[in-house]
């Protein structure tokens, strides 16, 4: 459908043609050329619109200084348009014969001589064609073409007050949507949206209905239209408002082309619906998205197992596919085009699971994965038991029994092994590398010896021959080193860039430097000791260890080259894209647990990456006496199991709690019916002989009662009992605030206590309240800390101790190593410690600070925070449905927003974008952009002038997220006044 501005840029090229060939100049007369615009440029369905439009073009040119309406050759002097418009008016109020139509405009004779003949316009569904006499110089209608590289500045609306330009677009949506509406309906519109006030026909005459009929002048009952408000103080009102108001600055060639891109959109949606094979352009999908591709990504064709996936009947079909590639074969993308038709053509929701920050879709082999593996299942299975229409898309690289997987997902597969980078597997045992091979007994077979001279001090520093294997490949290409813990990783790191030559420094040296500078902006002037060692020569580690805007940095430096070497832990390999063209396995262990399968291919995954090398290897460092071990490398991968019964409370009982409370299954028999259904139900051949399932049910739901959570009832009809199970207001409130049900009693008890004396002087006592249970068992105090911050606490903060059950004693004698008598719970210990690292943090919003005062890490402590700030979040939940907790509502929700971002108050709108943390917001806060406005209207290459280290890229994204989050903003207080405006349907006294 062309837009309303394609007809008014169709418009302005006539206006120019016009005007070119008139003697426009000084002698042009105002009136000669308002009679000249007003043929070219009258709007469909509205009265007044095409008067206005002229008005408009001509204040936008005028450059004198003058006031306008005090000027002799004004509209406003007494032989000027205004008054013989005002005549004109007059004579159409005094002839009832005349019938002005909705849709129709009929200007007699003017003054000057100038004749207009009568103009009609024709309407349609999808748009309004203006009809014009041959000589009259131009026709349009919906088959004219539309130049989308035509030049549109000079346009008539490029000029045009904001005012204007917004009455428009509501002239726009009207014509579009209720075509056959009456003018009065438009008219009152436009008075509603207070840009122009006109009053609407329906003001003259009460007896006219809002929009159900056109408007009549001839009738004798409209004769109150001669008491109408003169058309001439209309015109001038809406002229001295348009020349106060501010022009907005708008594309009309990228409106123009987000016009076509809709239209192109309706087709492919028709497309994409329809049963043909050919489904568009792109999938589907408009061409522009295929431009973007490449445009962005770089991405000109794409591979075979992509498209024939893609075509996959099933998926045109929408129904549920598992597919499954080595990493690295591109299923992210196929993952993007199935989003994009899914929003873009079939206009549904997507909702898209995310274990992991850089995944964009569900990696199914996390199914098997602790809690999180039973949070999934349970989403899963939720959803494939109450919506037959959701369409579920798993990917996974790897995937063993998938056969349980296709039955749990109800979902059809599709493999394929291929892989665009080949990928060579290696293992060294001293100093021989072996070539990985199935084929043989032990798993692998001799490849070569490495070629490094090795003194017998470098010998000892580094008998794995780390750096022999990195040299090999740095700092021409990258390098990822897998260790078993963090201590590892910074120690590996360390020891490699002793004994790398000076020459390594020389690599990039400007922007490495910029780095160490970039860590010290977000460390307030500290930086990590290892990293400032080891920068210089392109070396860095990567860990939970380190805050989230120190990872980000590092690795944007790893992806553009800066750093050519990480020493990392596992966690990358699933988490972060950062591909290397030699991946090397520091040991075979996680931890202090063996490598598994799949862990292991996620490591060596990272090798080798489409369009950034050429090659990929990874190599496995092996000791002798675990040489037997690796022979896993040639064993199928691991099954992936049900986790509902190993995480019990986050797992089962939650999922049972759950179902009762949404509804979803209220009697004994429903549930079974559903748990049948999960991964669970169909892997039921695994559970022990002693309980089926339906015993393991029942044994959950009884848990669920005697806890408090659950109840039954019976109701007894034809000599048949018939059990519903209906939900507490304590269970109502565990799952509505996603509380562990492992705490859920312990936070109710200590919620109630906190009613009878709880101490606000300052916000340790609601912070012990809102630290997370289950943090606390990796926690262990240093107590000579812990006595240093009590004593530093107020006589009333000293009292929380007490209250939550920390005696004074109990803290001294564990300092001074003294024996405790009294017993006291480790886990009340543990989680008043927290508190006051939370405390700490809160106010001095420092994370390196607090993590040198409390010995630990800078990660662990940004982890504590997130952590406390999602749990007082489910807290607050927890309480909104507990009427006896009111109090807390408004405590909790000022601290989750203090924890959220623990910045400074004035920092925290700026903290709200997407892409500024703290640092960043201290930057551009400090060079005067202090609200979300300065951001979303900022130049995106002024930010990168002012602040510091600031990309191109991160500039752009900042101002996008500033300008979308401001919208949301607006529409949600928009929503708001419409809600408040709006008249109840139930007054009293009224039909």
């Amino acid at each position: 459908m062309h837009s309303f501005r394609s007809q008014a840029k169709f418009s302005s090229n006539n206006i120019r043609k016009t005007l070119s060939a008139c003697e426009v100049g000084e002698h042009l007369s105002h009136l000669h050329l308002m009679c000249v615009l007003y043929k070219l440029c009258r709007l469909p369905g509205c009265y007044f619109g095409a008067l206005i439009l002229i008005v408009m073009f001509l204040q936008c040119n005028n450059d004198s200084e003058e006031d306008m309406f005090g000027d002799p050759d004004s509209f406003y002097g007494n032989s000027s348009f205004l008054a013989q418009v005002d005549d004109i008016e007059q004579k159409y109020l005094q002839d009832k014969n005349t019938d002005i139509k909705a849709g129709e405009i009929v200007l007699g004779n003017l003054q000057s001589g100038i004749h207009q003949k009568k103009d009609n316009f024709s309407t349609s569904e999808n748009m309004v064609g203006f009809k014009a006499d041959k000589e009259e110089g131009f026709q349009m209608n919906e088959n004219d073409p539309v130049d989308s590289n035509q030049e549109l500045t000079v346009s008539i609306l490029d000029d045009l007050p904001s005012s204007q330009l917004l009455y428009f677009e509501e002239v726009n949506e009207l014509s579009s949507d209720s075509r056959l509406s009456s003018i009065s309906e438009i008219r009152n519109k436009f008075v509603s949206s207070s840009l122009v006030k006109i009053r609407s026909p329906s003001s003259f005459c009460p007896d006219a209905e809002h929009g159900n009929r056109p408007t009549d002048f001839s009738s004798d009952s409209k004769c109150d239209l001669l008491k109408a408000e003169s058309l001439k103080d209309h015109l001038k009102s809406a002229m001295t408002g348009n020349a106060k108001a501010q022009t907005l600055q708008v594309s009309k060639t990228k409106q123009l082309k987000e016009a076509v891109l809709s239209e192109e959109i309706c087709v492919a949606r028709k497309a994409i619906e329809s049963s043909s094979a050919d489904i568009g352009p792109f999938y589907g999908l408009p061409s522009k998205v295929k431009d973007l591709f490449r445009q962005f990504r770089g991405i000109e064709t794409l591979y075979e197992w992509q498209h024939a996936c893609l075509m996959l009947e099933s998926l045109q079909q929408r129904k549920n596919l598992i597919y499954s590639l080595p990493t690295s074969g591109g299923k992210t993308l196929v993952a993007e085009i199935i989003i994009l038709q899914e929003l873009l053509c079939r206009q549904k929701d997507v909702l898209m699971i995310l274990p992991y920050v850089a995944i964009v879709q569900e990696k199914l082999h996390m199914l098997g994965e602790g809690s999180r593996g039973a949070t999934l299942e349970i989403t899963l299975a939720k959803i494939l038991y109450t919506s037959k229409n959701t369409q579920i898309i798993g990917m996974s690289a790897t995937l063993n029994n998938v056969g349980d997987l296709q039955k749990f997902l109800q979902a059809e597969y599709y493999t394929n092994n291929f892989r665009p980078v080949e990928l060579k597997e290696y293992i060294k045992i001293r100093d021989t590398i072996y070539a990985v091979d199935s084929k043989t007994e032990n798993g692998f077979t001799f490849s070569r010896l490495l070629n490094f001279k090795y003194s017998s001090n470098l010998e000892k520093a580094d008998p794995d021959h780390i750096i022999a294997l990195v040299t090999e490949v740095i700092p021409e290409y990258s390098c990822l080193i897998f260790c078993p813990t963090k201590k590892n990783c910074e120690n590996v790191a360390s020891m490699v860039c002793k004994y790398l030559k000076k020459e390594f420094r020389l690599h990039r040296e400007k922007e490495k430097q910029d780095l160490i500078q970039n860590l010290k902006n977000i460390g307030n002037g500290s930086i990590c000791p290892v990293l400032k060692q080891t920068i210089p020569f392109g070396i860095a580690y990567h860990h939970s260890g380190l805050t989230n805007d120190e990872r980000k940095s590092i690795e944007e430096a790893y992806s553009t080259g800066v750093l050519c070497l990480l020493a990392c832990t596992a966690t990358l390999a699933a988490g972060v894209n950062l591909p290397a063209r030699r991946v090397i396995l520091r040991a075979p262990y996680v931890a202090n647990d063996f490598l598994k399968k799949s862990q292991y291919k996620q490591m060596i995954g990272r090798a080798g990456r489409a369009g950034i090398d050429s090659a990929g290897e990874s190599i496995l460092i092996v000791q002798e006496k675990d040489k037997h071990l690796v022979i896993f490398t040639k064993l199928p991968l691991e099954n992936c199991y049900s986790n509902l019964l190993v995480e019990l409370t986050k797992g089962i009982q939650s999922l049972l709690l759950s179902l009762v409370g949404l509804k979803i299954a209220v009697t004994h028999e429903e549930v079974d019916s559903f748990m049948c259904s999960t991964l669970l139900g169909v892997q039921q051949q695994l559970l022990s002989n002693e309980k089926s399932l339906s015993e393991i049910t029942k044994d959950g739901l009884e848990n669920l009662i005697e806890k408090g959570l659950l109840k039954e009832r019976t109701s007894a009809k034809d000599h048949n009992s018939k059990c519903t199970l209906t939900i507490t207001l304590l269970g109502k409130a565990t799952y509505k605030g996603a509380i562990d049900l492992a705490y859920c009693n312990l936070l109710y008890r200590e919620l109630k206590k906190g009613l009878e004396g709880l101490i606000l002087e300052s916000n340790l006592h609601l912070l012990y309240l809102a630290t997370p249970y289950d943090m606390t068992f990796n926690c262990s105090p240093d107590w000579m800390i812990y006595l240093r911050q009590f004593n530093q606490l107020s006589a009333a903060e000293q009292k929380v101790v007490d209250v939550v059950g920390v005696p004074e004693s109990f803290i001294t004698k564990k300092a001074s190593g003294q024996a405790i008598r009294k017993n006291v719970d480790s886990a009340v210990v543990n989680r008043l410690y927290l508190s006051f690292v939370l405390y700490a943090l809160l106010k001095e919003t420092n994370i390196w600070s607090v993590s040198e005062k409390f010995n630990m890490s800078r990660g662990y402590v940004q982890n504590l925070l997130n952590s406390a700030a999602s749990f007082a979040s489910c807290v607050l939940h927890f309480c909104e449905e507990l009427e006896e907790f009111w109090v807390y509502k408004a405590l909790l929700t000022e601290l989750t927003k203090q924890l959220t971002y623990c910045v400074k108050t004035e920092l925290i709108p700026l903290m709200e974008v997407a892409g500024v943390l703290e640092a960043r917001a201290k930057q551009l806060y400090n060079a005067g952009y202090k609200t979300l406005a300065h951001l979303a209207n900022a130049n995106p290459e002024t930010l990168v002038k002012t602040i510091e280290h600031l990309s191109r890229r991160q500039a752009k994204q900042i101002v996008s997220s500033a300008k979308m989050l401001l919208s949301e903003k607006a529409e949600a207080l928009q929503e708001e006044v419409e809600e408040l405006l709006k008249v109840p349907t139930d007054i009293p006294g009224t039909c």
